[in-house]
């Protein structure tokens, strides 16, 4: 498949998401900036390498999850330019940052994600979301990239069930209750730089690393302003345009890259896990 054109989708790119579901690849970042992205995070994932090793991947949200809300770095990549013209072909001209998380394979890690839709358990309405998967390093099908069943979404939610598998990457191991024919999935190979769009009722999910090769990619989930959120009102981030509707709580792009000074981060992932989990997992 060609790389995708630099910045906007276009008109073609755009049916066949609405068609598909799906988009990829879409250079967002040339190799020198997904280079200082990637030195940046290595930063990140160092400093937080110690509380990583001693919790399931399913507990790893509170260190991965709206880094956004704290690190400068990370905003700059949701609120770059060139995703956001990728992103706005698809929802238009206003866009929220609702959440983001990281989900990192190191070398042989037997962390997957199982097969499931967003639009199941995160409780927003209309379902006008797309998630942006940014990749930093290579994301192929040996390591683990993100696989989707095209046109999955054109039909009713699919029946879902918690596991609460250890090594599944989801807060409740949330995985579709009936067989999903794999023989159907795409793998969204990704290199560096490149990221790929995915609509909130696609199924999705990935396998493990089998590889000496780290998979490392943050995944942004943006919506317009109209969305409304179920349960606890909701945090987002106003990336571009405007908000007319007031249905989240507007938070400000951070100054600065402490990893330490994450209390906004705690603040956004309580109400988040208030919705999606039915309590609060944060202080």
């Amino acid at each position: 498949m060609e790389v995708a054109e630099f910045n906007r989708l276009n008109g073609e790119d755009v049916s066949k998401y609405r068609e598909l579901g799906y988009s990829f690849p879409i250079r967002v970042f040339d190799p020198s900036e997904a280079t200082a992205f990637r030195k940046r995070f290595d930063d990140f994932f160092a400093y937080h390498a110690e509380s990583l090793k001693s919790l399931p991947a399913s507990k790893h949200g509170p260190i991965f999850g709206h880094t956004h809300t704290f690190m400068r770095w990370v905003y700059e990549i949701v609120s770059n330019p060139r995703v956001l013209d990728a992103v706005e072909g698809v929802l238009g001209p206003n866009l929220l940052v609702w959440d983001s998380g990281w989900f990192v394979k190191m070398p042989r890690d037997k962390k997957y994600v199982s097969w499931h839709q967003d639009a199941n358990y995160w409780g927003l309405s209309p379902a006008r979301v797309t998630t942006a998967w940014v990749a930093l390093s290579p994301s192929s099908r040996e390591n683990g990239c993100l696989r989707v069943i095209p046109r999955s979404h054109m039909t009713p939610l699919l029946p879902q069930r918690d596991t609460y598998a250890p090594d599944n990457a989801l807060s409740r191991g949330q995985e579709i209750a009936v067989e999903v024919d794999e023989t159907q999935a795409i793998d969204i190979v990704l290199q560096p730089g490149e990221m790929s769009l995915h609509d909130i009722s696609v199924v999705h999910g990935s396998k493990p690393n089998t590889t000496k090769i780290p998979r490392i990619g943050i995944a942004i989930r943006y919506l317009p302003p109209e969305v409304k959120q179920t349960g606890v009102r909701g945090f987002g981030l106003l990336v571009r345009g405007k908000d007319e509707f007031g249905n989240f709580d507007l938070i400000e792009p951070p100054k600065q890259n402490d990893p330490a000074n994450n209390a906004v981060q705690l603040k956004v992932l309580d109400r988040l896990y208030k919705n999606i989990l039915g309590k609060g997992k944060t202080s």
